[in-house]
């Protein structure tokens, strides 16, 4: 059986703690071949730990040794490089999010065209159970048509007090570029793709750029914080569907919350636990089932439906078109807020 053989480019945090472990557990699939960091010294030291044969200086020479590659360097390089991959004749999973902006999307996008290469990108809050079951609840009409959405990713006081997330120029903003996201590419799959129409939004980082800090993520300069810690939106898509949403790296809450909701004409769905909500027999039902939020366990079945659909054995879960969108919310909500106005989108 022939092997994809995978490359990674970025040997930091989440290389590490997901996608390497991910990928060694698919061993009968996928070979890691070669490894490539601007810190060379951290790349030579995870290609002994885990047995991977080259070690590149330069991204641009490991696209000869392997098929596909994974991509997890800062946010600014993402498109840069996955254009280049794609253009050597690579396969690409590039982490989230796709790019900085929607331009950039849609370079890569246009270049896995052009290559006849796949590009997806690392929305893994989708592969965990309670997503797979949320969303077919979706699409067998449990709930109807999706009318209002309510989105919350909030950390009370996690501001990543390591690498560069807090760094605007190499990452393109915080907590809603980083963490947000997950939440608004899960809430968009559930309600399938629509198309954006307005977005309004606000960003704050007040709190991150106080001197008395109290923060659970390691420390950070308070006089250089530059990016939000703070978002909240309200997104209107086609059919009438609408989207509140909010998160936070540092916010005055009593505890970190993670909440989706999905109010429809027939029927809601809450994800956190999983539960849904129809009108029966003359009262409101209440339907419940043990779905987990694995992340872990999540990562590994993307690294397997990427795999696999580069094999061409399965079919994309996270497609480009769909990331890209994702992206156009996230630059607009940022627009938004830096003008004062809402932003249409179309």
């Amino acid at each position: 059986m022939t092997k994809l053989r995978m490359g990674i480019i970025g040997v930091g945090g989440i290389a590490q703690e997901r996608h390497i472990p991910a990928f060694l557990q698919l061993q009968d699939k996928v070979t890691l071949m070669a490894v490539n960091d601007m810190n060379e010294e951290r790349a030579d030291e995870v290609a002994k730990k885990y047995n991977i044969p080259h070690v590149f200086s330069n991204y641009h020479e490991l696209f000869a040794v392997v098929d596909a590659v994974t991509i997890c360097t800062p946010n600014k390089f993402h498109a840069e490089i996955s254009i280049a991959a794609l253009n050597a004749g690579v396969h690409v999973f590039c982490e989230k999010p796709m790019a900085i902006t929607t331009e950039e999307c849609e370079r890569m996008i246009e270049a896995s065209q052009k290559a006849g290469k796949l590009l997806s990108i690392g929305y893994h809050y989708r592969y965990t159970e309670v997503s797979q079951i949320a969303k077919r609840a979706v699409m067998e009409n449990q709930i109807g048509d999706p009318l209002v959405t309510r989105v919350q990713a909030l950390r009370r006081r996690k501001v990543p007090g390591w690498g560069v997330f807090t760094n605007k120029e190499l990452q393109g903003g915080g907590s809603l570029i980083d963490f947000g996201c997950h939440l608004l590419d899960l809430s968009m799959w559930l309600l399938g793709d629509p198309e954006p129409v307005e977005v309004i939004g606000k960003t704050y980082n007040r709190l991150s750029k106080s001197p008395i800090q109290i923060n659970d993520w390691g420390s950070f300069n308070y006089q250089t914080f530059e990016v939000d810690d703070h978002v909240s939106a309200y997104i209107t898509f086609e059919n009438d569907i609408s989207v509140l949403f909010e998160c936070s790296w540092a916010a005055n809450i009593k505890e970190d919350k993670i909440h989706l909701s999905v109010s429809g004409a027939e029927g809601g769905l809450n994800m956190y636990p999983f539960e849904l909500y129809q009108p029966k027999l003359g009262s409101m039902m209440e339907t419940t089932a043990k779905a987990e939020h694995n992340e872990k366990k999540a990562g590994v079945v993307q690294a397997e439906n990427f795999v696999n659909s580069c094999l061409g054995e399965s079919e994309l879960v996270v497609k480009p078109e769909q990331a890209m969108k994702v992206s156009k919310i996230i630059e607009a909500i940022y627009q938004s807020s830096e003008s004062g106005t809402s932003v249409k989108l179309s």
